[in-house]
């Protein structure tokens, strides 16, 4: 069996990174630097001027070069170690001067971090005893920048973890020593204990760092708190005194008595709050808080540094209230300090500079209040936290009732009179500061006296308000949100970043994080971000679409527009035509609906037809243009806000209902009102739409208006958008995240731990499960007998019979038992475990019981005659499986949770493809929903599923990808009921054939309800009656020929069915010939079905929900239509889910969720994720949203880090072994299948080349490397025209175009390739090859020849993210040519691996110009005589001169066949014709050209960096 792997110390957690310069020199000083295009920079940020020769002779670069830079050999230098030349780099180079929101020099820490400052100096001569400060902080920065460029941080530590631990103690201890930190090193330091907290995963991080949240630091709770606390959580009582007696014990061992104040993990968290609220108090805003007027001047008194290390502050604690295992005790010391009341009454809170800030207060204060018991872990339900809030507020009546006679009135009031804010602030007024002090803190203990704060009544009023008011719920709060954004969500800073964002500060965005605490926490966090991240992309494209408008104010002085955009179009008329009362227990109406009109005169026909093909529950925008009278100054311009000078006032969504063209006409109709043979074209060029708006955006906006006197949003609105339709599903998405709210979740007990982090990560693994498959029928899993050995090695196979006794017949197919200790061993890798421990301790072990192999026995059965016909033999598989993926089979047919990583070429889709398979053959009743992230990737598993034993007829496809599917056979809804229909008539046909053999009226086969009365009567009593017979005459050969009764309709097979040789052989063909007719019955019942039902929707709905054994869709397709998939009750027990590693974490979710509890329960019996961490994630357009909430996080990526246990595919049978070692590097033992070492073609040299792979170094083209003509649309013409150049030459070759992409790392290079691919190919009638894509967008996908250009040649770029290099080496099965700048790239520290080998050879094209076709017999590894190639001129020149020899040839060609006049003198010439046109296959074969399409659709292509 193969090993299942748990999380090891691997780089995979952050990958994104920064950008950075690199040197060209030769020197091992080569490090790069950030970049940005200039106006994508902070305001503050590096300066743009520095040149890569400035960084060569920097300062830190030659201190670097003399004391910890590796020389070429890969050798550090052996200079001693000097602690000054820490402090002396410490204190020039690392302290941020001149305050502001820059904690360090930016340039300068990267500078030290890509020069390996931490790995070479600082951690190598640390030592816990002897660091000093300067040191202990210089490792803190480096850590941070490690952080924030989204590389691996805490690697370098792990090799010596006793140091680590003495290097967190410093850390901790660090404030103790006397030296006072500036506000820049104190949030330098706290942003190192955010890094910290959210590491957990990491063990050596972990163990130290959680002793900070324990119990213990309930010791610094004041003593009413504690005494509440513990009265409140009784069973903590019993682990407190141990934990006191344990520590009173320790400190009599050391000679003192036991001070709680001393101990570090006691006072930690509590110091750092209160210096928080100290600088929150006096430092943030230098002024008098009496209350009086602000100056003019106040703007002056904030103090830039304290606002970033309070929001740090507040980031700090959020993360630690988000998890439980840091919530648990922590929340007690902040409620105990009051940190949310105080920062409600500080200054900043409500200052213009503060809003980031306050938006971070009650997201604070949002996970304090959070609805889950803190100590078990357990959400709350919505009646829970009502009865807690009553109970707590009947206590406070009571005790106001009997000891304060100024509440008499409060005491006697209802509750619901004192539940609110204002109610609550109004009875508390009558009492004094005294009164006030004394209830807060004496009688209810909220607060202690010893609090600076106390003294103000407006804080002792706040705690108690904060502590009775009447919370919203979230689920009421959520059902309030619109699900549209508006114009004041769109463009605040703090909520929807631009794209710019560094990394540098934080936001007031949630995060994903290894752990939630409910499931209502994780959707919620999903919600949020899903809903912002979309608001994003409609902001770009509103910013996108409005000024193509050209709008102006006219002499009338209303808005005029004097352009035309394609996505929006000016309104007519917009009219409300109802607003219906609200549902019972809501204050929103219960829909508005409005009518919409345009015209779509001004458009030229194709874009009319995209407006008119607007359908159903398609999302509109409804904006308000008002441009400013004059045109702005570029002055103002730039102070401007983007809504500013785009004139935008309001923005509102909506979704469509219905759509009338100008005689009022219904268009795209979905509800079959309108039949399709009377459908009409649309008349007239006015349009109007009926749209849904949303009720609760419209419910604040008219309560806006009732009650601030605010403008009518409703009738502004001139200018309609709509976005195209792929990017425009974000909706549906929130309406299913947020139908998943409101419902009792849902999640399988066996997952749910696992889900949300908690608990042991192998619980859901199949050993730990209940209800296994004792024994499995494998049917064509095991090729032959020695390919079933081969599966399992650390097996002794013995093949025995049912009743036990040993086993000659070793043909498949076979059924094996499977072993106990087998179930038993978890085979997980313990977390942190290197791998040579693992497989030295596991070498030991099978040396130790190598002699006492378990058995595993196997019992090959003879499979029933499936029936004489050649359509009943049934499909088998060829894919001879590895151990591993044998493994993987096994996990992913027993229940319970089955991870599968999968890197390129392994054949995870074979593997999921035979999974189906068998378990569709062992779990016949179980239905099993398929999902993907791509159309393509689906079609390619439905295409291998198709080729299996699995009837068509069980077989279901959802979604708009349907049609690309390479297949007869149409596996849509509709597709599979007509099939249904058409193959209920041939069945009913041969039912009439049947009855009339055996001398039956015809009618029988009238319909499917006769068929069904005619095999019960007819046909299954004679088959009883011929047993019997058979029963009493085994002794004569030729009984069954001679009395088989149903010999006349199998007369047409094409073999004769029985020999009368034989009683046995025949006894087998009768039982298939009976097994053709039992299938054959069997479909006729399930066609029945589809006879009784009418209507095309519910034969569909019935296919769907109970006739379909196996159900494929996309993951956007399964969050679309949820909410029908409920309503239709939709039902399936397991789920695969190939891609999962590119799928967010929400959209993997939601697929386990399509169908209900059944008596409480959740059906879900498996789930098998299938995926690759280590290639590139799910797409997340904004930079913040994956740098800062980690949402491009997949859930099979978290799982990995979790430490679920996983089975990684180890054999690749994709591209030549020597291509593979470019990658195989990044995976644990990935080696080749036979097959890539056995092919020919694998072994042949790729003509034309002296290398299968090699780095091509470009050089400046035209005096230019890389250009960027705008943001991050990063262009290399020189590589551009060689690449296309090389593309020509391997046509000329002959080289079919379908065998060669052309690969780039960004999308301005790819579109430039496209120009001259155009340019230069089509107009010779060469043809574009199979594809130019971006390396993203061809994740999933390979070719023969790949063509791949890097583009960079300043900075290296997004492929320092490791992941997007494994991608960009692994499409490639037989060639990979690289062209990128050969000094950029090999001095890159994350690729070195793969530039190591790939400059090994010359960094010059090296091709083989005596090859001129595209075969050879040259073996790989024979260069032949090379030619190499100098540059891009010359082999421009080489193409050019190629392809005028080829025109003269047939030129020569063509005149010849002219002069010619004997038909026979052609052969030579035609014979010479056909040689050059199979070597060129291009002139003469333009249809070539359609072997491969461009990608022109760019929609959701992967926006770069």
């Amino acid at each position: 069996m193969p090993k299942v792997l748990g999380t090891g110390t691997f780089d995979f957690r952050r990958h994104r990174v920064a950008e950075y310069f690199v040197e060209t020199g030769q020197e091992a000083a080569a490090e790069p630097l950030l970049e940005k295009p200039p106006e994508k920079r902070p305001a503050a940020g590096l300066s743009s001027s520095i040149t890569l020769l400035e960084i060569q002779h920097d300062r830190l670069t030659k201190i670097a070069a003399d004391n910890w830079l590796k020389t070429a050999g890969g050798e550090a230098h052996s200079r001693d170690f000097d602690p000054e030349l820490v402090k002396e780099i410490y204190e020039t180079e690392l302290l941020a001067s001149g305050g502001g929101r820059k904690t360090v020099p930016l340039q300068r820490v990267m500078i030290l971090e890509v020069s390996q400052y931490l790995e070479n100096y600082l951690w190598p001569n640390f030592h816990p005893e002897s660091a000093t400060f300067e040191h202990v902080m210089s490792m803190i920065l480096m850590v941070n920048e490690k952080f924030r460029e989204n590389v691996t941080a805490w690697i370098c530590f792990h090799d010596r973890k006793d140091a680590f631990r003495g290097f967190l103690r410093q850390v901790l201890l660090l404030k103790e020593q006397g030296r006072a930190l500036s506000i820049a090193e104190k949030t330098n330091y706290l942003l190192f204990m955010i890094n910290a907290f959210q590491s957990l995963e990491d063990e050596i991080v972990s163990e130290t760092i959680l002793k900070l949240v324990s119990l213990q630091l309930w010791h610094s709770l004041s003593l009413g708190r504690f005494q509440m606390e513990l009265c409140l959580n009784p069973h903590l009582i019993k682990k407190w005194k141990k934990m006191t007696k344990k520590e009173a014990k320790e400190a009599k061992k050391g000679g003192q008595p036991f001070d709680p104040s001393k101990v570090l993990e006691v006072r930690f968290l509590r110091n750092l709050i209160e210096e928080f609220l100290e600088i929150l108090d006096s430092k943030v805003i230098h002024q008098n808080l009496s209350g009086h007027e602000v100056s003019d001047s106040y703007d002056k008194l904030v103090d830039e540094s304290s606002v970033l290390y309070c929001e740090r502050f507040m980031e700090f604690l959020i993360d630690l209230l988000s998890q439980l295992p840091t919530r648990r005790f922590l929340k007690s010391v902040v409620s105990d300090a009051a940190v949310v009341p105080k920062c409600h009454l500080s200054a900043l809170y409500t200052h213009e500079k503060g809003r980031l800030f306050a938006q971070l207060v009650d997201l604070l204060q949002f996970y304090e209040c959070f609805e889950i018991d803190d100590h078990i872990g357990m959400q709350l339900s919505d009646d829970d936290v009502l009865l807690a809030h009553y109970s707590r507020l009947q206590a406070f009546q009571l005790l106001a009732f009997k000891q304060i006679p100024k509440l008499q009135d409060f005491a006697l009031c209802n509750i619901g009179a004192i539940q609110k804010r204002a109610d609550l602030r109004k009875k508390l007024s009558v009492l004094s500061d005294e009164e006030l002090q004394d209830l807060v803190c004496d009688k209810l203990k909220l607060v202690s006296r010893d609090d600076t704060w106390v003294n103000r009544s407006d804080f002792l009023v706040e705690v108690l308000v904060s502590f009775f008011e009447k919370r919203q719920s979230q689920k009421d709060a959520i059902n309030a949100l619109p699900l549209y954004p508006n114009e004041q969500i769109m463009w605040d800073e703090s909520l929807v970043p631009s794209i710019n964002y560094s990394g540098e500060g934080c936001l007031a965005l949630p995060k994903l994080n290894l752990q939630f605490l409910t499931l209502h926490d994780y959707l919620l966090r999903n919600f949020n971000l899903f809903r912002l991240e979309s608001t994003y992309e409609i902001r770009e494209d509103i910013q996108e679409a409005v000024p193509h408008l050209l709008a102006y104010i006219n002499r009338e002085g209303e808005t005029a527009f004097g352009g035309w955009s394609r996505m929006a179009v000016p309104i007519k008329q917009f009219r409300i035509t109802e607003v219906k009362q609200p549902s019972i227990g809501e204050v929103k109406p219960s829909s508005v609906v409005a009518e919409v009109t345009y015209s779509i005169s001004s458009y030229r026909a194709h874009i009319r037809s995209e407006w008119d093909a607007l359908k159903e529950h398609d999302v509109l925008f409804l904006l308000s243009i008002r441009p400013s009278f004059e045109p702005l100054s570029q002055e103002e311009a730039a102070k401007s806000s983007v809504p500013q000078r785009l004139g935008l006032q309001y923005v509102r969504g909506c979704e469509v209902i219905e759509m009338r063209d100008e005689e009022g006409v219904l268009m795209n109709d979905f509800t079959g009102r309108i039949k399709r043979d009377e459908w009409k074209p649309p008349k007239g060029e006015l349009r109007t739409v009926t749209v849904a708006l949303d009720t609760a955006q419209y419910h604040m906006d008219v309560a806006d208006i009732a009650e601030k006197g605010a403008e009518d949003v409703y009738g502004t609105f001139n200018i309609l958008m709509r976005r195209k339709p792929k990017e425009n599903n974000f909706k549906a998405i929130l309406d299913s995240i947020r139908d998943l709210m409101n419902e009792s979740c849902i999640v399988p007990d066996w997952l749910h731990n696992i889900f949300l982090g908690y608990g042991n990560p192998s619980a859901a693994q199949w050993i730990n499960m209940p209800d296994l498959l004792e024994a499995v029928d494998f049917k064509d899993t095991f090729l032959d007998a020695n390919h079933l050995r081969d599966s399992f090695p650390d097996f002794q196979v013995c093949f025995v019979k049912t009743d036990g006794s040993d086993d000659l017949h070793l043909s498949p197919p076979f059924r094996i038992r499977l072993p106990k200790t087998m179930k038993s061993s978890t085979h997980a890798l313990p977390g942190n475990e290197k791998i040579s421990n693992i497989t030295t301790s596991n070498g030991d072990e099978m040396a130790q019981y190598g002699s006492e192999k378990e058995k595993i026995f196997v019992e090959a059965y003879v499979p029933p005659d499936p029936g004489p016909y050649p359509q009943d033999q049934p499909k088998q598989n060829s894919v001879r499986f590895t151990p591993t993926q044998i493994g993987a089979i096994i996990s992913g047919i027993q229940p319970g949770l089955t991870m599968v990583v999968g890197p390129p070429g392994t054949g995870k889709t074979d593997t999921a493809v035979q999974i189906l398979n068998v378990l569709y053959h062992n779990c016949p009743s179980q239905r099993t929903l398929i999902i993907t992230h791509s159309n393509q990737a689906l079609n390619d598993l439905f295409e291998k599923i198709m080729q299996r034993d699995v009837p068509a007829r069980y077989l279901l496809r959802l979604g708009q990808g349907e049609q690309e599917l390479a297949t007869d056979l149409d596996f849509s809804r509709q597709g599979r009921v007509n099939a249904m229909l058409v193959r209920r008539l041939e069945l009913l046909g041969e039912v009439e054939r049947f009855a009339r053999s055996l001398q039956l009226p015809e009618d029988v086969g009238y319909t499917c309800e006769t068929a069904g009365y005619f095999w019960l009567l007819h046909v299954y009593s004679r088959w009883e009656q011929f047993l019997a017979a058979c029963a009493q005459n085994k002794d004569k050969p030729s009984f069954i020929k001679d009395r088989f009764p149903f010999m006349e309709f199998f007369s047409n097979t094409p073999q004769p069915v029985f020999t009368g040789e034989s009683f046995e052989k025949d006894m087998r063909a009768a039982k298939g010939c009976f097994r053709h007719l039992s299938t054959m019955f069997q479909e006729l019942e399930e066609c029945r079905a589809f006879e009784l039902l009418k209507s095309t929707a519910d034969r569909a709905n019935y296919l769907m929900t109970k006739q379909a054994k196996i159900v494929a869709m996309t993951c956007t397709h399964a969050a679309l239509k949820r909410k029908d998939f409920l309503q239709l009750g939709f039902k399936y027990d397991n789920l695969l889910m190939e891609e999962s590693a590119q799928i967010l974490e929400i959209e993997t979710f939601i697929p386990m969720l399509l169908q209900r509890q059944e008596d409480g329960y959740a059906r879900l019996k498996r789930c098998i994720l299938i995926g690759d961490h280590h290639q590139l994630p799910p797409v997340v357009k904004n930079m913040a949203f994956q740098k800062y909430s980690h949402m491009d996080q997949s859930l099979f990526t978290r799982f990995v880090r979790l430490g679920v246990p996983y089975i990684e595919l180890n054999a690749q049978g994709r591209a030549r072994p020597s291509i593979a070692e470019l990658y195989n590097w990044r995976y644990r033992n990935l080696g080749d299948l036979p097959y890539v070492r056995e092919e020919v073609m694998f072994h042949k040299a790729n003509a034309g080349f002296a290398y299968e792979y090699q780095l091509i170094d470009v050089p400046d083209y035209l005096g230019k490397g890389e250009t960027a003509p705008s943001p991050w649309f990063y262009q290399n013409e020189g590589e551009a025209e060689y690449i296309v150049s090389v593309y020509i030459y391997m046509r000329l070759l002959g080289y079919p175009a379908s065998k060669i992409s052309i690969l780039t790392t960004y999308n301005g290079q790819k579109l430039l390739i496209r120009d001259v691919v155009n340019r230069r190919c089509m107009t010779s009638g060469i043809g574009p090859p199979s594809k130019v894509a971006t390396v993203d967008k061809f994740q999933g996908q390979q070719n023969d020849f790949i063509l791949l250009s890097l583009v960079r040649t300043r900075f290296v770029g997004h492929l320092r993210d490791v992941r997007r290099l494994v991608v960009a080496m692994s499409r490639a099965r037989l060639g990979l040519y690289v062209f990128c700048r050969r000094a950029l790239f090999e001095q890159c520290y994350e690729l070195q691996p793969t530039f190591q080998l790939l400059l090994q050879r010359p960094d010059k094209l090296g091709l083989n110009l005596e090859e001129t076709s595209p075969f050879t017999e040259r073996l790989v590894g024979e260069t032949g005589r090379i030619q190499f190639i100098g540059g891009v001129e010359e082999m421009d020149g080489l193409v050019n001169f190629r392809m005028h020899q080829l025109y003269q040839a047939q030129l020569i060609s063509q005149y010849g066949a002219h002069q010619e006049s004997v038909p026979g003198a052609n052969g030579p010439q035609d014979s010479t014709s056909e040689n050059q046109s199979e070597d060129t296959d291009m002139p003469t074969a333009n249809g070539d050209a359609n072997d491969g399409t461009f990608e022109n659709n760019t929609a959701g292509e992967d926006q770069m960096e």
